[in-house]
């Protein structure tokens, strides 16, 4: 039964349901009664395609995250999802993991389903940017990408500065005393570059020669980097790109029986509660997932309306004291 099945058995027009249905004011209540009663009679429930297109708005937003098993990733997607959700937009969650023909497939999948807009969290979709395809694919859907930056008009970032995020580290753990400051570098995104980076303009800021360690952003990468650091010499402190990574660190440095913070300090970045369940707890750098992912629906929001002058944000991190340093 559709919407013009309805009026003809009330004995109204298709605008009359039309305005029942949409709960406008400007209609009888008897008549607003006989509509209703012939709605719950045959169950009826709107298409919400059919009002997309009269509306021209689904009122939907695409959330692309790159793996929504990882704490940063999560609370950042469930800020999303909540602050949409209050603002009346429904949510389609896509999981791309980081391979960039995942991320156009499921960018194509939702387009084609006609979204107001396109949030991607995640600085590993900044790999998008060298698909030929994309310009064409989000010529006219509003996009904003968390911790990452697409090379579009019609795209906009939330970013955070990571470049200031593991200065602030380094900063701490001189102001501890420590000299030999070690770099473990677990991933190659754009914000794990900005995050090394970062690291070289503090140690140089400092006079301190920097030094790094390549291992995975996980556990397992994380006590194979400590064991590594234990070779070298003179090295007493450790800044880590990813909190899992830190308490690999954290871990196969205790396994060893080294003593933490006294004999060396560990720092991780995105203050999770991966930082927080180990013990001695770590020292991290709050990168404010929730506030990316409520500033990013603002932004989109922004752009769906076609209100004047949007702008990308960067997001200020601040350093969480632990244990570990």
């Amino acid at each position: 039964m559709n919407i013009y099945d309805i009026a003809r058995e009330a004995g109204v027009s298709i605008t009359t349901v039309s305005r029942v249905l949409n709960g406008k004011d400007n209609v009888s209540p008897a008549t607003r009664q006989k509509v209703e009663a012939v709605l719950a009679l045959h169950s009826y429930v709107p298409s919400a395609i059919a009002r997309g297109l009269v509306a021209k708005s689904m009122k939907t937003v695409a959330v692309l995250t790159v793996d929504v098993r990882v704490p940063h990733y999560a609370r950042t997607a469930y800020a999303i999802e909540h602050e949409c959700s209050r603002r009346g937009y429904n949510v389609l969650m896509c999981n791309t993991g980081e391979a960039k023909e995942a991320g156009m497939h499921y960018l194509e999948a939702v387009i084609e389903k006609q979204v107001d807009g396109v949030i991607l969290v995640g600085s590993a979709h900044s790999a998008l940017n060298t698909e030929s395809r994309l310009k064409k694919l989000l010529v006219r859907t509003p996009t904003v990408v968390a911790n990452g930056r697409l090379k579009l008009p019609n795209s906009y970032s939330v970013l955070v500065d990571d470049h200031l995020g593991v200065g602030l580290a380094v900063d701490h753990l001189v102001q501890k005393g420590h000299q030999d400051i070690v770099y473990v570098r677990d991933m190659d995104t754009e914000s794990a570059r900005r995050k090394y980076d970062g690291y070289l303009a503090a140690m140089s800021r400092h006079g301190l020669t920097p030094r790094m360690l390549d291992t995975q952003p996980t556990l397992a990468g994380g006590i194979e980097a400590a064991q590594a650091f234990l070779k070298l010499k003179k090295a007493t402190a450790l800044v880590c790109g990813e909190d899992l990574t830190a308490v690999g660190v954290l871990k196969g440095l205790l396994r060893a029986g080294v003593r933490v913070p006294e004999d060396a300090a560990v720092t991780g970045y995105n203050n999770s509660e991966y930082a927080h369940i180990c013990e001695p707890e770590l020292t991290s750098v709050d990168n404010k997932p929730e506030m990316v992912g409520l500033m990013s629906v603002q932004l989109l929001e922004s752009l769906i309306g076609g209100r004047a002058d949007p702008a990308s944000v960067v997001v200020q991190p601040q350093l969480a004291l632990g244990q570990s340093t």
